[in-house]
């Protein structure tokens, strides 16, 4: 029979559709295999050699001229720094210029080493450079809300095939950011205590949807994921910022990302997905009932009308059996 679950840091409803639910492994059957890639590309602007087409690096880890992680201006950026509303004001609707930063972060030199392929180290120096340009962004007083972010794969949304992560800084904070903040601080009132924290207990406890289990990180299929192998990693030490995550954290984060990332890779075929980092915005300060976290979403099923409509997911692939699969494979 279909059960409904909540996440119980969102408050958000998931349908899990026993009835049309899948095996974990009939996910894999459907993807089409990902044309290979060489390690270099003479008409790629993120490879080696064509940094002029990139204009200056706001960032560079390693040597300029043979970097191990390079960061960009966007070409075609969502948000700028400075710019002015056109045409007339509204009494009713409300306006503003849309400023902000938007950068691009080329994982890698090398043109075919998606996540999954990079080596721990590889992976330590990316989420460094993420902690450093969000750390920079937090400087920013146009910037209310810092999000980085990966899309892999044409159905989560990336254009060009170089590994890349972004950073938006974004001058208003989203409603369903400012939900998630709320939610967490009615729980905070209630409990004296971080939900987040709650939930890494609960799945400790509980165990069945357990991927790592680290000094500093726990990760784990989401009890009320909304889409299939739908993961959470998240720090143990409470702190709601991610640019406090500290050195040994940063190695530790590696090492889970990087056997998540295998795992998702050989599972179910190189997926298309997102992972985005979520913290809380700079204009809520320090906040206590907040915890920052890693959300990682595959993409192996659609949007439809009802998701739209509704703003519930149905899920067809039930938690606690995405988790087994993933750790029944061996990377």
């Amino acid at each position: 029979m279909p059960e409904l679950r909540q996440n119980l840091a969102t408050k958000e409803w998931v349908i899990l559709s026993t009835e049309r639910a899948k095996r974990p492994e009939e996910f894999r059957s459907e993807r089409k295999p990902r044309k290979p890639q060489p390690e270099r590309s003479g008409q790629c602007p993120f490879c080696p050699g064509s940094e002029a087409q990139t204009g200056d690096a706001k960032y560079v880890l390693g040597d300029p001229k043979n970097w191990k992680v390079r960061v960009v201006d966007n070409k075609f950026p969502a948000l700028v720094p400075s710019c002015r509303v056109e045409g007339p004001a509204s009494e009713r609707y409300r306006r503003l210029p849309g400023e902000g930063v938007h950068e691009v972060i080329i994982d890698s030199p090398s043109h075919a080493k998606h996540p999954a392929a990079l080596s721990q180290g590889e992976l330590r120096d990316l989420f460094l450079v993420y902690r450093e340009r969000f750390c920079e962004s937090l400087k920013n007083p146009k910037v209310a809300l810092t999000l980085i972010f990966k899309n892999h794969g044409e159905a989560a949304g990336t254009s060009l095939v170089h590994p890349h992560s972004q950073l938006v800084g974004s001058c208003v904070v989203p409603a369903n950011i400012r939900h998630r903040m709320d939610e967490a601080e009615k729980y905070y009132e209630k409990h004296k205590a971080c939900v987040f924290c709650a939930m890494v207990e609960e799945e400790r406890k509980q165990g069945a949807r357990i991927l790592a289990d680290t000094k500093y990180f726990t990760a784990f299929v989401l009890f009320a994921a909304l889409s299939p192998f739908h993961i959470w990693a998240l720090p143990k030490r409470h702190t709601s910022n991610f640019g406090d995550i500290s050195d040994g954290e940063l190695d530790d984060m590696a090492a889970v990302m990087g056997t998540m990332l295998r795992k998702v890779d050989a599972a179910l075929g190189n997926p298309d997905y997102n992972y985005v980092i979520q913290s809380a915005p700079q204009d809520r300060g320090e906040t206590e009932p907040f915890h920052w976290y890693l959300s990682l979403v595959v993409r192996l099923s659609h949007t439809a009308g009802f998701e739209l409509g509704s703003g519930m997911f149905i899920n067809t692939a039930l938690p606690e059996e995405s988790a087994r699969f993933l750790n029944s494979v061996k990377v």
